[in-house]
């Protein structure tokens, strides 16, 4: 029998959903996970102080008075899991946490069975409560699958990395530099970013051909660098990061003419890049 923690259910508590497989099983398998969205997930593990692979050891359905908030077609349960790994976090966590979700009930009402899944969980650290979490988001409860395990861990390790490509927080200056032959020419559209290390951009325009981009990370600008590949952080940062239009202030020096292609090749960087998705 759980004992559930006296807690306050509204608004210091965030309470997350399954998975949207959960809603179509009542017993959740990694099989009918969905393969993870690598912008959803990179903005989980960056967003969340912990993330934590654990498998469920019981529940407790949570009703009445402390399922306060509780939207249509879920159920609130307390939870207790068996921590396997501690994916990410700056300090030790016990060996078994407790923590609130909700979950969507299937057509019937009734909801998925828990106990024994295996999760990946975003959280962080309940203060003064050692032995719970508190899920970050609504959809910060995750059924395990290879895929996403994967893809979690490799984007822990590249947070970490001390060349890991810093946040954009904005666009700097930009300029259009015409070449000697007709839709020939050279963008730099120079970054803002959080740490205040450099990233710019440089597109590459000839006759034609097909306009081609770089990014580079640091003083030197690199036109052989190209553009980043897909579903990696550096990815992420320039297609979660970088505003839909470039801003009028970055042109401010430039000529109608210049601006306008500096505008066009920044459309075209962000085509190239594709959809955030988180």
């Amino acid at each position: 029998m759980i004992r559930i923690p006296l807690l306050t259910l509204s608004g210091a508590l965030l309470i997350a959903s399954a998975s949207p497989a959960a809603a179509q099983n009542r017993e959740i398998s990694s099989e009918a996970v969905p393969a993870p969205n690598y912008g959803d997930i990179a903005s989980h593990v960056l967003e969340a102080p912990l993330v934590i692979d654990a498998t469920i050891r019981s529940t407790v359905e949570i009703r009445g008075a402390e399922a306060v908030n509780l939207a249509p077609g879920y159920a609130r349960f307390y939870a207790e899991a068996d921590v396997s790994a501690l994916i990410r976090g700056s300090s030790a966590i016990p060996p078994r946490v407790g923590f609130v979700t909700d979950v969507p009930t299937d057509s019937r009402g009734r909801p998925p069975r828990l106990k024994r899944l295996r999760v990946i969980l975003f959280a962080r650290p309940v203060p003064g409560r050692p032995t719970m979490v508190q899920l970050t988001r609504t959809d910060s409860f995750r059924a395990w699958s290879p895929a996403l395990d994967a893809m979690v861990r490799q984007i822990a390790r590249d947070v970490v990395d001390p060349a890991a490509p810093p946040a954009i927080t904005g666009v700097g200056n930009a300029f259009h530099v015409p070449g000697t032959l007709p839709g020939e020419g050279e963008t730099q559209i120079f970054l803002m970013t959080e740490t205040g290390a450099p990233v710019s951009l440089q597109i590459l325009r000839r006759p034609g051909q097909q306009p081609r981009w770089a990014v580079s990370l640091g003083d030197i600008v690199d036109d052989s660098a190209g553009p980043p590949a897909p579903d990696t952080l550096l990815w992420y940062r320039l297609a979660c990061g970088l505003p839909a239009e470039l801003p009028a202030s970055s042109l401010s020096s430039e000529t109608a003419a210049n601006a306008q292609t500096a505008r066009m090749d920044y459309r075209f960087v962000l085509n190239q890049l594709g959809p955030c998705s988180q």
